[in-house]
C-alpha cells in the first residue's frame, strides 16, 4: 500500500474536565469543632453570656488592624479569594495529570505537534496545561516554554505564601489580643471595685477576649493555613507535571523518558505505568 493510502491515525482522545466539589474535610471539621463547643455553652447555661461586643471589637477587630499593619490592603484582599478555596475539593490528581499529560505526548510523537491543535478545546478547563501546549504548537522551544511556566509556577506559589503567612500572622495575633483584652477588662474591674455593677461586665470583657482569641487561632485561622498548604502543594505538583510534559513535548522527547521523569516526582503511591 502506498504511503499516501495508509489509514488515518484516531483522533487524539479528549482531555477529561476536572469537577469541583465541595471540600467536606474542611466543612465538616469547622462545623464539628464549632458545634461541640456551642453544645458546651449551652449545656452550661446562659449561652448569651458569651456574646461580648466589646470583647469581640478588641479580638477581631484588633487582630484584622494589626494584621494589615503587617502587609498591605491588596495583599488582605487578596488573601479573602485565595482562602474560599479550601472550602472547594478538586477531582483532580496528580495520576490523572501525568496520564493526560502522556497522553497528549504519545499523540504528539505518532501523528506530529500540530495535531494537538486539535486537543486545545478540551484543555480550556486546565489554563496552565493550555498556555503550555499552545505555545509548543506555535513552535516555541521547549526550552524556552519550561522557563515561561516556571516563572508562572513561581508566581503562584508566592501568592499562596502570601496567604498563608496572613492567615498565619492572624493566628498569631488573635491570642495576643485577647491577652490585651484580658488587660483591659482587668484593668476596668480593679478601677471600679467599689462599684459591684461594673465588675461583671469587666470581668466578662477580661475572660470573652481570652476565649475569642484561642478559638479564632486554634479552630479558623491555623486550620485553614494548614489545609492552603495542602491545596498549594498539590497544585504545585500538578503544575510541575504539566510543565514538564509540555518543555518535554516541545523537546520532541521521547514519552518513556517523560514518564520517568514523571514518576520521579509522583509519590510512590500515585506512579503511573503508562506504557507497560
Amino acid at each position: 500500500m502506498a504511503e499516501n493510502d495508509a489509514p488515518p491515525l484516531p483522533p487524539p482522545p479528549p482531555i477529561r474536565r476536572a469537577q469541583s466539589t465541595t471540600d467536606m474535610a474542611t466543612v465538616l471539621g469547622l462545623l464539628a469543632g464549632f458545634t461541640l463547643i456551642v453544645i458546651a455553652i449551652v449545656l452550661g447555661g446562659r449561652p448569651e453570656a458569651f456574646i461580648n461586643i466589646p470583647a469581640i471589637l478588641i479580638v477581631v477587630g484588633g487582630t484584622l488592624a494589626v494584621t494589615t499593619a503587617c502587609f498591605s490592603i491588596p495583599e488582605m484582599r487578596g488573601t479573602l479569594p485565595t482562602v474560599m478555596k479550601t472550602f472547594v475539593s478538586s477531582t483532580r490528581d496528580s495520576s490523572e495529570a501525568a496520564l493526560q499529560v502522556l497522553t497528549i505526548a504519545d499523540v504528539a510523537r505518532k501523528q506530529g505537534v500540530l495535531a494537538l491543535q486539535n486537543m486545545l478545546g478540551g484543555m480550556t478547563t486546565e489554563p496552565f496545561l493550555h498556555k503550555g501546549i499552545s505555545m509548543v504548537v506555535d513552535g516555541t522551544p521547549g526550552e524556552e516554554v519550561e522557563i515561561i511556566m516556571r516563572r508562572d509556577l513561581q508566581a503562584t506559589i508566592q501568592r499562596h505564601s502570601k496567604s498563608t503567612s496572613v492567615l498565619r500572622k492572624m493566628a498569631e495575633f488573635s491570642p495576643a489580643m485577647g491577652l490585651i483584652g484580658t488587660l483591659v477588662g482587668l484593668v476596668q474591674m480593679l478601677g471600679n471595685l467599689d462599684n459591684p455593677k461594673t465588675i461583671g461586665p469587666a470581668m466578662a470583657v477580661a475572660l470573652l477576649t481570652t476565649f475569642y482569641g484561642a478559638v479564632l487561632a486554634n479552630m479558623v485561622f491555623l486550620p485553614l493555613a494548614s489545609k492552603l498548604e495542602r491545596n498549594s502543594a498539590e497544585e504545585t505538583l500538578v503544575s510541575s507535571i504539566y510543565m514538564m510534559g509540555s518543555a518535554s513535548i516541545g523537546r520532541q522527547e521521547n514519552p518513556r523518558r517523560l514518564e520517568m521523569l514523571l514518576n520521579s516526582i509522583l509519590p510512590p503511591a500515585k506512579r503511573v505505568a503508562f506504557f507497560d
